[in-house]
């Protein structure tokens, strides 16, 4: 009996060597024949560890070999402070910072002799958006808020944590171009939905605007305002596509398309040609629906600004967006070209004080509301928005580190590794919704108390107080420089001057 067991594991054995070296035979013979790839024909077999080490290339940089400061597009230190701020653990480190002051666009805060006292400070004041001109005008009472992200691009269970999340801290949600789903009025929020350019959502059979349509979505209490979405930050020029496996037949009822079909949004508004046009847009759904309207865009330099404060001026202040959201080109939650993800459309930190600066000009800043996006994960960053002249502060990746996150840049594949852009069941089961949605409302909380920090260390008694004269931004000397005097303040203008 032990001798025919010891044949029998010889055998395997053999049978197992024969199959090793059968297998790498044939792989060699591939490699050595094939003419794609010169590695793999030059080096047959072990030249797919050139592949595989640079798939791997990347976590191994996340983790063992990059700095603090070094990833993008954020950074361990910056995706850490928003992971504590989640945990409600606090911004709080010890024996100094890694952040260099002196580098160039570095932020410095100019802080008071004499900072306000806690009994001294005063609340953050709410603002009311489309008052005067909308029948139902929008009080929004948080200054950092959730921006664009669809339900379809993200999965039901993060729609849903980042619905109750918004709730329980106060501040609105936008549903993205992806249409209003049942996930966002499950949740309880504040919403804003956005009309992109296919018109999910609130389209006809022909995929054109609906009246109707419009009238259902703005039926629910929870839907405080509608915005027009021109184009985003992260790929301007570009509608977005949902790839045909994320399209199941409930996200295909909610846009009204195909199911099992790539959901692929025109580059701009078939409809909307024209600063007039768009005015026209504003106005139809602001009458049809009763709520605020705003739109949302990246800009790339002044003209289409100045085009559109004109034609508000000579139409009517009645036919102007209720807001403005501006988003960088360093935006961008979900899949984009690399051509214009890098390359296209200006950084927040020119584009705001640009619009502030277009809209003081032409004596139409107490009219629009302006929203800031792009990046601005940190409460410095949107202190910083503030002193440049925002309202309110937009941002869609800082809500999904405080979910979870842990920037795999897989958001287009369906492998999210947890769950927040994935539709495979399995993943998403690692969101649990229960406790991330109190992560959500954590990070909200903290970042609009931590606003209030900067701004009592500046010697202001609250948030909306910040001016640009309170934020320095380092040169490429190392020296630091006034906002104020990088980006003075404009006199209004009685006549249009040339659109450099």
């Amino acid at each position: 009996m032990t001798t025919m067991m010891s044949v029998l594991e010889v055998s395997l054995g053999v049978l197992l060597v024969l199959l090793v070296v059968g297998g790498l035979s044939y792989w060699y013979i591939q490699d050595i024949t094939q003419k794609k790839h010169a590695i793999l024909r030059n080096y047959p077999v072990i030249g797919h560890l050139r592949y595989f080490f640079e798939q791997l290339g990347e976590y191994f940089r996340q983790y063992f070999f990059l700095g603090d400061r070094e990833e993008m597009p954020f950074n361990r230190a910056t995706r850490g402070w928003v992971y504590r701020l989640a945990k409600n653990e606090g911004g709080v480190l010890g024996f100094g910072s890694t952040y260099d002051l002196h580098h160039p666009g570095a932020l410095i805060f100019v802080n008071a002799g004499f900072p306000v006292l806690e009994e001294e400070q005063a609340p953050t004041p709410p603002l009311t958006i489309g008052e005067g001109y909308a029948a139902k005008p929008f009080t929004a009472r948080s200054i950092v808020n959730i921006s664009g992200m669809s339900y379809g691009a993200l999965s039901r269970p993060a729609v849903l944590a980042l619905s109750k999340g918004a709730a329980a801290a106060g501040c609105w949600m936008d549903t993205g171009e992806g249409g209003l789903a049942p996930a966002h009025l499950e949740g309880g929020a504040d919403i804003i939905m956005q009309i992109g350019t296919a018109k999910y959502g609130v389209r006809d059979a022909e995929g054109q605007l609906s009246d109707e349509r419009l009238r259902e979505r703005a039926a629910h209490d929870a839907v405080k305002a509608f915005e027009i979405k021109l184009s985003q930050g992260a790929k301007p020029g570009k509608g977005g596509v949902l790839p045909a496996a994320k399209v199941t037949a409930e996200i295909a009822r909610i846009r009204g398309i195909p199911e099992g079909v790539d959901s692929i949004s025109p580059n701009r508004h078939r409809d909307i040609a024209n600063v007039n046009e768009l005015l026209d847009m504003i106005v139809r759904v602001r009458s049809v629906t009763g709520k605020p309207v705003g739109i949302k865009t990246a800009i790339g330099g002044r003209r289409f600004l100045h085009e559109l404060c004109e034609a508000i001026l000579r139409r009517g202040l009645d036919t102007a967006p209720d807001f403005i959201a501006v988003d960088g080109g360093e935006g961008g939650s979900g899949a984009a070209p690399q051509a214009l993800a890098d390359h296209m459309a200006l950084s927040i930190d020119e584009a705001l004080p640009r619009v502030i600066d277009t809209l003081i000009e032409f004596g139409l800043r107490e009219r629009i509301r302006v929203i800031a996006a792009g990046k601005l994960v940190t409460s410095a960053r949107a202190a910083w928005a503030l002193a440049a002249g925002a309202d309110f502060v937009n941002t869609a990746r800082g809500f999904m580190f405080s979910l979870g996150c842990v920037q795999a840049m897989r958001c287009h594949q369906n492998t999210c590794p947890t769950g927040i852009s994935t539709h495979n069941a399995k993943l998403q089961r690692g969101l649990v919704v229960e406790e991330k949605y109190l992560r959500v409302a954590n990070y909200a909380r903290n970042m609009n108390k931590e606003i209030d920090m900067i701004a009592h260390a500046c010697g202001l008694t609250q948030a909306r107080e910040f001016r640009r004269e309170h934020v320095r931004l380092v040169q490429t000397a190392g020296r630091s420089e006034a906002f104020n005097m990088i980006y003075p303040y404009p006199e209004r203008i009685d006549e249009v001057r040339s659109l450099d």
